[in-house]
């Protein structure tokens, strides 16, 4: 493949169902949904950890969170591994990152030529809350996603026009200068990432009376599960909702989705403007999903297909157009694409990244993975470690019983196989699958172990507890809201 310039648009919280390309029924993502036709829609891509920080890590040093240990959203990449940034940097290219990047500080070397308008754990701590974990405590900033929920404006968007304004001028600029190396921009925009509030003109393409209420929701329909009871115990989203909110929360989302698309429209039309988009690939993700009611469950945290799945989207010079890739795939792929996609030679430190050229995997000369998701942070009563193995979706909680998903079969996972004495016998085999990859005690226990020693140098569960914990990070300019 011709090295080439990328486009990276990150976006934080999409949920991969929620995508026109992806068959939903409602959502309008027109431009999304032009990228997808162009290029390759991944329709089995997942996130490494379904929470905003560890997530970013492992997409930033193509490692997993157990070989990273930035486990959770105080615990975040402060430059000091690798990253597919600092390789491009240290070989004479230009890496330009613009939006929200939620690693520790910008005083950091992130390995970024330059850092635009960039967003970071709050004051190098982040949320300190997601430490505790026995007993977990009750979450209560959870409780404004409901009472918030609704039509009007926000930081979070106005930060996304921002970020959307900086990045085509970046292009334009760009554009302007004689060509060099393949350079990238990374735009990392925040929505559809709650507070759910969208603008009218956004919202009211969803009215209320259109909007599904969410799927599984009622108690027979819950899983019966103890991770998963723990969860919504801790993250009390759903406590504060009627069915009328539920509907409105939802709304807003496709309403945010919606916005998130129109300016990647911006930027894909940016890019045709300015001559560039022969010589430029694009590639769309998300850190993370979001459930969205499902199960009663909202945010992520959950090894669900709404929560640790993303939507990938690949396009440009060399991809091919309108493919559907199932090959299963994840954000630590997105290391070997970038830098083999910009001509670098494999580095010497990088020959054991876990991850795979995504130009490979679509064209079936990758090496066969298995594709790995994992989370220690808020919410999680123990570690939570997720493959996939072909369709099925193993899930590994230690200390608690297992999940099985037929997901050619069930794709709503309704049907738990986990504990079901006909599926025993690929149980066993996907978790000597897990184990060939990572020793599931072992890391649980060595998470716990980094965790209690912040506790204990932030003056114990007490005194974090006392401190308080905000709803989302506030953009550049602003300060969090404790509760």
């Amino acid at each position: 493949m011709k090295p080439a310039n990328l486009l990276f648009i990150l976006s934080d919280e999409h949920n991969p169902r929620v995508l026109g390309a992806a068959g939903h029924p409602l959502i309008r993502t027109p431009h999304l949904d032009r990228l997808a036709a162009s290029g390759v829609h991944f329709t089995g891509a997942y996130c490494n950890s379904p929470i905003c920080v560890p997530s970013r890590a492992a997409l930033a040093t193509g490692r997993y969170v157990h070989q990273t240990r930035f486990w959770d959203n105080a615990i975040a990449y402060d430059g000091s591994m690798p990253s597919w940034h600092h390789r491009l940097r240290d070989a004479g290219h230009e890496v330009v990152s613009i939006g929200k990047l939620h690693f520790r500080s910008a005083d950091d070397d992130n390995g970024f030529t330059e850092e635009v308008m960039p967003l970071h754990i709050v004051d190098g701590v982040g949320d300190p809350l997601g430490w505790l974990r026995d007993p977990l405590p009750v979450r209560k900033a959870a409780l404004r996603l409901g009472p918030d929920a609704g039509s009007g404006d926000s930081n979070y968007q106005n930060y996304d026009d921002k970020i959307t304004a900086a990045a085509i001028d970046w292009l334009k600029e760009r554009a302007a200068r004689r060509p060099g190396k393949p350079w990238v921009l990374f735009v990392s925009l925040i929505c559809p990432h709650f507070p759910l509030i969208a603008r009218p003109e956004w919202f009211g393409l969803y009215p209320l009376d259109k909007v599904p209420l969410p799927a599984l929701y009622a108690a027979h329909q819950r899983p019966d599960h103890p991770y998963v009871t723990a969860i919504r115990e801790c993250m009390v989203y759903d406590k504060a909702m009627d069915e009328e909110k539920r509907r409105t929360a939802i709304a807003a989302y496709f309403g945010l989705v919606s916005f998130v698309d129109h300016n990647i429209g911006k930027l894909l039309d940016a890019l045709a403007a300015t001559g560039l988009a022969e010589t430029t690939r694009a590639l769309y993700s998300s850190d993370h999903g979001d459930n969205l009611g499902t199960r009663g469950l909202w945010g992520k945290s959950t090894m669900y297909e709404e929560s640790a799945g993303v939507p990938m989207l690949y396009a440009g010079p060399d991809i091919p157009q309108g493919f559907v890739c199932r090959e299963p795939v994840s954000l630590v792929d997105v290391f070997p694409t970038v830098t083999a996609g910009a001509g670098l030679p494999v580095h010497s430190d990088d020959r054991d990244l876990p991850g795979a050229d995504l130009f490979d995997i679509v064209r079936g000369t990758a090496p066969k993975r298995t594709v790995l998701s994992e989370y220690h942070a808020a919410g999680a009563a123990t570690g939570a470690f997720m493959i996939r193995k072909g369709g099925l979706k193993y899930v590994h909680y230690v200390g608690m019983p297992p999940q099985l998903f037929d997901l050619a079969a069930d794709p709503q996972e309704t049907r738990d196989l986990g504990q079901d004495p006909a599926w025993a016998g690929l149980v066993a085999q996907c978790e000597a699958e897990l184990r060939r990859i990572v020793d599931p005690e072992k890391a649980d226990a060595l998470a716990r172990a980094d965790q209690a020693q912040r506790i204990a140098a932030m003056g114990g569960r007490e005194a974090i507890i006392a401190r308080g914990s905000f709803g989302y990070s506030p953009v550049p300019g602003t300060k969090p809201v404790y509760n």
